[in-house]
């Protein structure tokens, strides 16, 4: 790629679901740019996380064209919350889906290129805004640039910008016992929140496992991790493999990006939903607006795309951020915690309120309101 003189119409750094959705969004939007897509990996490539995957990254796809990408993997139509002796165990209104990253991000990355993204191999160490362009390691082009680097991102820390609460979580994939087959089960432990263990049926006799915790002073190791893991659903450890740990910069009370030519989205903006630490709902939706807002800032002439992504994402999160950093807040009371659980198991409207609230954009309706502080 050095000594290339071409300047990009888009560069963005991560080819991960909020990059490859910022491709597929801006080539959506306009067929002619010329969107560079890069990683430091190879695709496919393994990535921490839980794997689950909502019914409205789905649809925020089919939006863009992109469709049927998971239908060859088994939807899980059943959700299990408890903290001791505290449950439920109910249906979903619509199935997610628990799909490896290996795979997901593949075919996102192949639905990028197939629209027209090039996508090369390579680390970024930096980059420097100048008048007109954005220069990516001293020697890419590009008249805007999209930062999707993730938790660890080169190009939030190139704005200046620091995360804000952050939390750990250790990942594999065990054989699924039968009494958690066909669901996706969350366990709270003991203490300060958030703080729970899931097991996630892939449908294929594998489950995504894991445990996942608010870093607050000492940094647990990962024999105490995995402990957590198998203390809160006994057996979830064993015969795991592909064990990986990895950090959550979770969303706070609002979320305001900045104007001008780079954009930040999903994890490298810092958004993990602080209930759950689903993410992918929120790395697609915004990879997607941000490659709207370079598209129409392209059309328009101007080297601003952060304003009208800031109105676009506001748009869609600003009252969901709000709702859920509240929720998050108030389930650090165990009493609030467990009053939320037993609604859910008493009344499914709770239930699917907790759930959109929790995997993609749902907010807090005075229902579930009076139930948390009743």
């Amino acid at each position: 790629m050095a000594g290339e003189a071409r300047v990009w119409d888009v560069i963005v750094v991560g080819a991960g679901p909020a990059g490859a959705a910022a491709a597929i969004g801006a080539l959506a939007a306009d067929p002619s740019l010329s969107v560079l897509l890069l990683d430091r990996h190879e695709f496919p490539r393994d990535k921490a996380c839980g794997d689950g995957i909502a019914p409205h990254v789905l649809d925020l796809l089919a939006g863009v064209g992109v469709t049927g990408i998971l239908d060859d993997w088994t939807p899980v139509r059943r959700f299990v919350l408890n903290r001791g002796d505290v449950g439920v165990d109910r249906q979903m209104s619509r199935p997610t889906w628990v799909v490896p990253r290996t795979v997901f991000d593949q075919r996102l990355v192949e639905a990028a290129r197939t629209a027209g993204a090039q996508f090369v191999r390579r680390r970024v160490r930096g980059l420097e805004i100048r008048n007109r362009s954005v220069i990516v390691d001293e020697d890419l082009d590009a008249r805007f640039v999209v930062g999707a680097d993730g938790a660890h991102s080169v190009v939030r820390r190139e704005l200046g910008l620091r995360p804000g609460p952050v939390a750990l979580a250790i990942r594999g994939y065990a054989p699924t016992p039968a009494a958690r087959a066909a669901s996706q089960v969350i366990a709270y432990g003991p203490g300060r929140q958030p703080s729970y263990a899931w097991s996630f049926d892939r449908g294929d006799g594998w489950s995504n496992v894991g445990y996942g915790e608010l870093l607050a002073g000492t940094r647990p190791t990962r024999t105490e991790l995995l402990n957590h893991l198998e203390a809160l659903l006994p057996g979830a450890t064993e015969g795991g493999e592909s064990w990986w740990g990895h950090h959550l910069p979770l969303a706070g009370w609002s979320w305001r990006p900045r104007g001008g030519p780079v954009l930040l989205a999903g994890d490298a903006a810092g958004l993990i939903n602080p209930m759950t630490g689903e993410g992918i709902y929120y790395a697609v939706a915004t990879g997607l607006l941000a490659g709207r807002a370079i598209a129409d800032a392209l059309r328009a002439g101007t080297s601003d795309a952060g304003t009208p992504y800031r109105r676009r994402t506001t748009r869609l999160l600003a009252r969901h951020l709000r709702d859920t950093a509240l929720v998050a807040q108030l389930s650090r009371s165990e009493r609030i915690l467990d009053g939320g659980i037993r609604a859910a198991a008493a009344d499914q409207q709770v239930f699917d309120d907790l759930v959109e609230l929790g995997l993609a954009d749902g907010g807090l309706t005075r229902r579930l309101l009076r139930t948390l502080l009743r």
